[in-house]
């Protein structure tokens, strides 16, 4: 191969760094195989790399840097390894924590604590708290983390609100809500027309009657509260309520879609009809009609 040095892609700048790094931490223990170690140094060398990794994300000006370190499917290795793996999270945490408070590191832990032995929640906790204020780098550790139903389901009891997303035709319509802040980046980067910090979130609804969730993604200025957002999902029902309106008093409710192009032109004939039908009874209801004389 040639050593003489590329042509600069042309374009926008290459030179800033991404605003945001995920990392998936696998494969540790398939190298030490390969190199006939045991698979706990494998481990041992990926805290190592991670380490690595923090400092060159804060010396890069890398605002959120996510670590996916352990999921919730990583429970049916051996016992040992988890052992190993727990060993490392513990010392990691002791022995680095004051210096990613120092270098202004903001640590942050997702998934599912239930479970968890007592002094490892203890230092989840302790990181968290101590570097609440700090915004230089923002580490979101996943930890026994995995799909959207465990996310909810390992949320403590505190951090779900009764909220009420509108009247509905049996009144309030109450369910149980929480919010999770996922990432707070500048809108100007997605959106020309938008500024300042927008945080990307995670709505999550759960039936007072039944427990299931229902899961939705955000997008909005940094600081809007929970009720706003119960609000706004509030008139997303009630659109999706005249939409089945419409599909029932047009004789469309067993109508079937399998493709974007049906889907758009079910979804346009049935607002054009029910615009129409809506525009008919309202011209109805709003004249009285003349009485006949007798003749």
């Amino acid at each position: 191969m040639s050593n003489a040095a590329a042509p600069a892609p042309e374009g926008p700048d290459r030179t800033d760094p991404p605003l945001h790094v995920a990392i998936i931490m696998d494969g540790n223990g398939r190298w030490a195989a390969a190199r006939g170690l045991p698979r706990a140094e494998g481990h041992r060398r990926g805290v190592e790399a991670l380490r690595r990794v923090v400092r060159a994300a804060h010396e890069l000006g890398i605002l959120y840097l996510t670590i996916f370190s352990f999921s919730s499917e990583n429970w049916s290795r051996p016992a040992t390894e988890i052992g190993d793996l727990f060993g490392l999270l513990r010392r990691f945490i002791r022995n680095d924590l004051a210096t990613l408070h120092r270098d202004g590191v903001r640590v942050r832990v997702i998934g599912e604590r239930d479970g968890l032995e007592p002094d490892i929640c203890a230092l989840l906790n302790e990181a968290e708290e101590l570097t609440r204020n700090n915004s230089k780098l923002n580490l979101v550790v996943a930890f026994n983390y995995g799909s959207r139903q465990e996310i909810a389901q390992g949320l403590a009891s505190s951090a779900w609100r009764r909220l009420s997303a509108g009247e509905g035709t049996k009144g309030a319509r109450l369910d149980d809500w929480a919010y999770c802040e996922l990432a707070d980046l500048d809108a100007a980067e997605y959106d020309e027309e938008r500024s300042g910090l927008w945080t990307r979130g995670l709505l999550i609804r759960r039936n007072i009657a039944d427990g299931d969730f229902a899961f939705f993604s955000t997008w909005c200025p940094v600081g809007t509260g929970i009720e706003t957002l119960v609000m706004i999902e509030g008139h997303r029902w009630a659109i999706e309520d005249s939409f089945e309106t419409a599909k029932n008093e047009l004789g469309l409710d067993h109508n079937e879609t399998r493709s974007w192009h049906g889907w758009h032109r079910h979804v346009s004939l049935v607002m054009l009809a029910f615009a129409m039908m809506a525009a008919i009874r309202y011209r109805a209801n709003s004249t009285t009609p003349k009485k006949r004389s007798a003749g």
